[in-house]
């Protein structure tokens, strides 16, 4: 275990700032698909599917980047981790998706940047600032004007996105210790590989035992489609990803992610006819807000100050 300091460069930090909302803006298209699915395939299935997407479609061009196997085996047990929680996110996510609208799941699941945030500024010292921690504060209020979620109007099922926000935190704090030595197709490919084992021993299990949420069933040709443009989607998100947390702190990119709300919120009333009211509208307004303050925030500091290393266990 040896410890780096890491001193992104101020044009580093601003490109993953602008991959970071390429990513939150892809990433309802997922969530959109996985519900038009998730009414006759279970969520694991869907997960395994996406997963194993992703695994055919990374390899050959990790193979062609002659990558493939840079991966060392000191590592192997935080890639495996990585692709554990990627698995434990989707299905937590996509299974309450069968009773709750996309715009209410993402709602509950914006306790995640508050959540990476904390584990950001104690598990990789990052430095953070009373600003950033009230942006996060005020997005994650707007979430809550977006998508009033209750638990007396869809029940207990309404939790799963909270542990979905935890398990994917953890998730992006993985990738953040990483990321700085690993190419970013490679660390998609690995978690696609050990996330599909996960969800396939969970489909095998279920086979055995005939837990209906685990059991795969055979889709019909609308239901494969929905779960192929999930994968590809989640694909190019997720490198996106990578990227933005290969080139900027943890601490400054997770305000942007309640950016999806408002793709989210779009995207749900084009497929399903959801429309928000005007409170939702503002919101979204407040949401934007916040996004925006970060990157103002962000730019302003970089002009004024050398931002400050990082120590990264790798």
């Amino acid at each position: 275990m040896t410890t780096t300091a890491i001193t992104p460069l101020r044009n580093e930090v601003s490109l993953g700032l602008v991959l970071m909302v390429l990513s939150v803006l892809i990433s309802p298209i997922i969530d959109i698909f996985a519900k038009l699915a998730v009414t006759s395939v279970p969520a694991t299935e869907i997960t395994f599917v996406r997963l194993l997407f992703q695994m055919t479609v990374l390899g050959p061009i990790c193979l062609m980047r002659g990558t493939l196997f840079d991966v060392t085996w000191r590592k192997t047990g935080l890639h495996a981790a990585r692709g554990l929680l990627m698995a434990i996110t989707m299905i937590t996510f996509v299974t309450p998706l069968a009773v709750m609208e996309v715009a209410d799941a993402i709602a509950i699941f914006f306790v995640e940047p508050i959540i990476l945030t904390i584990l950001g500024s104690i598990v990789l010292k990052e430095t953070i600032g009373w600003r950033r921690y009230t942006a996060c504060g005020v997005g994650f209020f707007g979430s809550l004007l977006v998508i009033q979620p209750s638990l007396q109007e869809v029940g207990p099922i309404a939790l799963l996105p909270v542990v979905s926000a935890f398990s994917l935190a953890l998730f992006f704090l993985l990738t953040r210790l990483v990321s700085q030595k690993e190419d970013p197709w490679s660390m998609q490919f690995y978690a696609g590989l050990w996330g599909g084992l996960f969800s396939g021993l969970l489909l095998v299990f279920g086979s055995a035992t005939g837990i209906a949420f685990l059991t795969p069933v055979m889709p019909d040709m609308a239901n494969t489609l929905y779960i192929a443009a999930a994968a590809v989607a989640a694909t190019i998100a997720g490198v996106l990803g990578v990227y933005a947390y290969r080139a900027a702190p943890a601490s400054t990119l997770a305000p942007l992610q309640y950016l999806e709300i408002v793709s989210a919120s779009i995207l749900g009333w084009w497929v399903f006819g959801d429309l928000p009211d005007a409170v939702k509208w503002l919101g979204i307004a407040i949401i934007i807000a916040s996004g925006l303050y970060v990157i103002w925030r962000e730019r302003k500091l970089n002009k004024t100050a050398t931002i400050p290393p990082v120590s990264t266990p790798i």
